[in-house]
């Protein structure tokens, strides 16, 4: 007779990979499609290594607002690079498969970086509300300790926050056979799908996760500009209030460059099964890449500093 024991482990399965998809329908012109993905991923790359060479180079730059930002860079980075390579393999060599604890290390990083940015984008808040409402104070609250010390802290939130996700997925018992993942990256809604178990846990311990960073995150930055905004309109001058106002436009356009793409992700997992596949892809696309393709540009455009900083490396390049 065979042990219970021994039924257990044999009932038990987890795939040694699962396949991933590119894009649904277009799967013969990926090579085409690539040739874009290729580029926006140079630039995202390109683009936010130049800020931090710049920040870095640049003393007049050694300030809070773009210590924030070279974290933004770095954020923005890491999320491009737990992508590129799958998504690159698929669109280029047609390789669709992913070892098993390959695609958990690749979601705890997608998820981390997105929670970091999520928090990096409210300390940028924070940094924009005290150098609006208390300018003179603005350097002795903003220090180079509390800086790295809010620098610890969002990373050891998105860690303690998403630690416990692959091993949640790796307890679970999956289908033999069923391995088709919905994008060339493993999102830890699309993984938990694909198992034959109660996912109730991984269900609402993921939700926690959502609304316990980016969902505080997103309503705390609301707070603060409609504190900025209050602070605003007590100044006398039009004038002052636009030129104070501007200072906080790239933020701004940052800030909606992640979140409209992440609340469009969250709107099609949860209420968009109907939506043909093709949909589900582009949106996912949009949130994961887009934002580390215009963050850089954004800065570059409306940060008159930034941008010389950055033509500077660039010539130093050029000379070297």
């Amino acid at each position: 007779m065979i042990s219970s024991q021994a039924f257990i482990n044999i009932s038990f399965f987890q795939p040694q990979s699962f396949l991933m998809t590119g894009i649904p329908g277009l799967e013969a012109v990926h090579g085409w499609i690539s040739i874009p993905f290729s580029s926006m991923y140079t630039v995202a790359l390109t683009g936010n290594c130049l800020i931090l060479l710049a920040v870095r180079r640049t003393h007049s730059l050694h300030q809070p607002m773009y210590y924030f930002l070279s974290m933004l860079a770095l954020s923005d980075v890491g999320l491009s690079l737990s992508t590129l390579p799958s998504t690159l393999a698929v669109l280029w060599f047609d390789y669709r498969f992913i070892d098993f604890n390959a695609c958990l290390i690749q979601m705890f990083f997608l998820h981390f970086f997105s929670v970091v940015e999520s928090s990096v984008l409210l300390a940028m808040s924070f940094d924009r509300f005290v150098a609006i409402s208390n300018p003179l104070r603005y350097a002795s609250v903003l220090t180079n300790t509390v800086i790295i010390r809010i620098g610890v802290a969002i990373t050891t939130r998105a860690t303690l926050s998403l630690l416990p996700l692959p091993f949640l997925l790796k307890r679970l018992n999956y289908c033999p056979g069923k391995i088709l993942l919905s994008h060339s990256f493993c999102f830890h809604a699309d993984v938990m799908k694909l198992a034959c178990a109660d996912i109730t846990v991984n269900i609402l311990y993921g939700l926690y996760v959502v609304l316990s960073t980016v969902g505080v995150d997103s309503l705390l930055i609301v707070m603060s500009y409609s504190l900025i905004l209050y602070t605003v309109m007590g100044l006398a001058s039009p004038r002052e209030r636009v030129r104070t106002l501007n200072t906080c436009v790239s933020h701004i356009l940052a800030v909606l460059v992640f979140y409209i793409p992440v609340i469009g992700v969250s709107m099609i997992h949860r209420f968009g099964k109907h939506l043909p596949h093709i949909v589900h892809a582009l949106v996912a696309y949009v949130y994961l890449v887009v934002p580390p393709v215009l963050n850089p540009i954004i800065y570059s455009v409306k940060s008159k500093p930034i941008r010389g900083a950055m033509f500077r490396v660039l010539n130093r390049k050029g000379q070297g």
